[in-house]
């Protein structure tokens, strides 16, 4: 019965996504227009486009989508848990000076705590990462950290408009809470300012300053954004480098390879002590290639950047693909013993660890 149930709410999120999808069939209200702008080299005027990657790849992945819909309400996916126990944390209110400690919350929502900053990547807290509370990926990990266990967040970095990276739940609670500096790319502050959320939206290359010796620019990266559907690539998304003494933190946010350029222009702003980079949700290849990389690319992207320490997020937290639940972490694992590296990490759910200087 639990099985049939869960089927009939990927029909009715199926169907929902369905009419989103069809442009003849939406009404204009349905779009939005969250950013209106010179145009650039990945800006026409009215919707953001990746760079590299090949027109083939995306249109593959246009057909495929309703495809991947129907086969996954089918059951074609690996059978999930309906949930696996964490054991919370609570962690330090500080962590002061060049130490540096990383805490898992789960999917690609991270705590890093170093020189008196508390900094979260797209914090998700919600059960549900759709645009529906009753039906869509629901967690399977509870968060690593107790909200009302979190130490004031100073800062947070978010990458784009999916429900499972903008969580406006959990964002209204940061805000009223802690009031954080809240960096997104363009676009984004739009959806943010309507639910009463400052940000500051920067284009790929641009900066702000966090404090006198630390900065954090918006990276390339490559994917795609929507809320509806027909909002599609109304905003911008992206990845981060948070420039600091001792050595970079990069903030992959979700992404595919594309051409792979972006990851040698987040190297060369110099050394990198802990990159976060995003292993799962990648199966079926044909349709997630475009904007996922699996553990062997993710082991690109690790080589590329050279960090003192990688922590692999984005899986296990939130059912989204067909692989099985474990598998990102076993391939990861695999890659590691076949080359010998011991600094590209996977923890479980609120488990913290250290990052060593560089």
């Amino acid at each position: 019965m639990r099985v049939w149930m869960r089927r009939l709410g990927v029909m009715l999120l199926f169907l929902g996504v369905a009419i989103c999808f069809a442009p003849t069939l939406v009404p204009p209200f349905l779009d939005r227009v969250y950013y209106d702008g010179p145009t650039s080299g990945h800006y026409d005027g009215e919707r953001f486009f990746n760079l590299g990657g090949t027109a083939a790849a995306v249109e593959a992945h246009e057909r495929g989508r309703f495809d991947f819909l129907f086969r996954s309400w089918m059951g074609a996916g690996a059978e999930w848990p309906e949930r696996i126990a964490v054991t919370p944390t609570v962690p330090p209110r500080r962590v002061a000076g060049g130490a540096m400690r990383v805490t898992w919350i789960g999917h690609s929502t991270v705590l890093v705590q170093t020189r008196g900053l508390n900094i979260l990547t797209d914090p998700v807290w919600s059960e549900r990462v759709s645009p529906f509370s009753f039906i869509g990926p629901e967690r399977v990990r509870a968060p690593g950290v107790a909200f009302d266990d979190l130490p004031p967040i100073d800062l947070v970095l978010l990458s784009h408009n999916h429900y499972d990276h903008m969580d406006l739940a959990t964002l209204k609670r940061l805000r009223e809470r802690d009031r954080p500096l809240i960096v997104t790319s363009l676009g984004n502050d739009t959806i943010l300012k309507g639910e009463g959320i400052g940000a500051r939206s920067l284009d790929w290359g641009e900066r702000i300053q966090v404090t006198a010796d630390i900065d954090v620019v918006v990276e390339r990266n490559h994917h795609w954004s929507s809320r509806w559907g027909t909002d599609q690539n109304r905003a911008l998304w992206s990845a981060f480098t948070m420039r600091l003494p001792g050595g970079n933190i990069f903030f992959a946010g979700d992404t595919g390879w594309g051409d792979g350029r972006w990851v040698r222009e987040a190297a060369a702003r110099g050394p990198i002590r802990l990159a976060l980079l995003p292993i799962g949700a990648y199966e079926p290849r044909s349709f997630m290639e475009v904007n996922h990389v699996n553990p062997e690319e993710a082991m690109r992207i690790f080589a590329m950047l050279d960090p003192a320490m990688a922590l692999g997020i984005h899986w296990g937290t939130f059912q989204l693909t067909w692989e099985p639940i474990d598998e990102p972490v076993r391939r990861l694992e695999a890659l590691d013993k076949t080359r010998g590296v011991a600094r590209f990490v996977t923890v479980e759910v609120g488990e913290s660890f250290a990052v060593p200087a560089l």
